[in-house]
């Protein structure tokens, strides 16, 4: 899968974690990009993703993890683990 891929699965997962229908990602958007994004919805933010591409994150890859550019690139390194 490319990151554009990628890009393109997470973005109706933060719509609809959030609520809002008119989050467009960037791989710059994070936390302060996005009003309702506080420590509760990030859980449910990891556990839709980890569901949707059937990955598990390891605790360093969570707290190192800056913005979705960098989760849609461990995204993609884990999914081509997989293959």
């Amino acid at each position: 899968m490319k990151l554009e891929e990628v890009m393109n699965e997470l973005q109706p997962i933060f719509r609809e974690v959030f609520d809002d229908d008119s989050i467009v990602l960037t791989n710059e958007t994070n936390a302060e990009n996005i009003e309702d994004w506080d420590s509760l919805s990030h859980i449910r933010l990891i556990v839709a993703i980890e569901k949707k591409f059937g990955i598990k994150f390891a605790y360093d890859e969570l707290q190192n993890m800056k913005n979705v550019g960098e989760a849609a690139e461990i995204i993609n390194r884990k999914l081509s683990e997989k293959e």
